[in-house]
């Protein structure tokens, strides 16, 4: 099941969701620019490498640039490929025009840093004495998954889903589409072996179940939860 755009209308121009897809993007092209051996020096330098945030090992001195903690803030803007950058970039623009709705430029802000930083801090105690640098705004991007499905479980959402040989389009309430990409994701994580490389299945989950808590207290008093099904 892969989404393709939602049939929910926002009242406000998502500039921080577009600020976000821009800045990723830029910094994908910067770092494809370097080349690959200096791209992933920045890698190591600038993803959260869990036995550095966690005080059980040192980064040298030849990658150090930023303090571990800080690591988490720009380690949501870089990504792994070309590939790992679009899927990211397109759950951010389906789902995140609303959910900036919902609260507001500034609060979005917050709002989506927080699910990143919750996200990070899931993966590293998941797997502590990892050495391998976790990078992608998909943790981010999860705790707006999260959001969404309590603000708009029954909004629409078009699916392209594979039967057999053909692809057949669907328009679905996105409470399936959430709770199915959820389901992967805790299905994935149960047979990730801790220290190998990877996706960081439990940043996904820890970001996802971030944003489901946090919206309560960021969404405007006069959005509603559950938001009712439209015609």
């Amino acid at each position: 099941m892969f989404p393709l755009h939602d049939d929910n209308p926002t009242e406000i121009n998502p500039v921080i969701t577009i600020g976000l897809i821009v800045i990723c993007i830029l910094v994908y092209l910067w770092q494809t620019s370097l080349g690959q051996e200096l791209s992933q020096m920045m890698i190591y330098s600038l993803g959260v490498i869990p036995a550095v945030l966690l005080n059980s090992t040192e980064l040298s001195s030849d990658l150090y640039i930023l303090p571990a903690e800080l690591t988490i803030l720009t380690s949501m803007f870089m990504h792994g490929g070309f590939l790992h950058l679009a899927g990211n970039m397109l759950y951010l623009w389906i789902f995140g025009n609303n959910v900036e709705d919902s609260m507001g430029h500034f609060r979005f802000i917050i709002f989506y840093l927080l699910c990143g930083t919750a996200a990070a801090l899931t993966q590293a105690f998941i797997d502590p004495a990892s050495e391998i640098p976790i990078i992608g705004a998909s943790g981010a991007i999860s705790g707006v998954l999260g959001a969404y499905l309590l603000l708009y479980p029954h909004a629409k959402v078009l699916v392209i889903i594979p039967i057999i040989v053909f692809i057949q389009t669907f328009r679905i309430p996105a409470m399936f589409v959430l709770i199915f990409w959820f389901l992967m994701q805790l299905l994935s994580s149960s047979s990730a072996v801790p220290g190998e490389g990877g996706t960081a299945w439990w940043a996904h989950i820890g970001g996802f179940i971030a944003g489901m808590v946090l919206i309560p207290f960021f969404k405007h008093q006069h959005v509603p939860l559950f938001h009712p099904a439209t015609k």
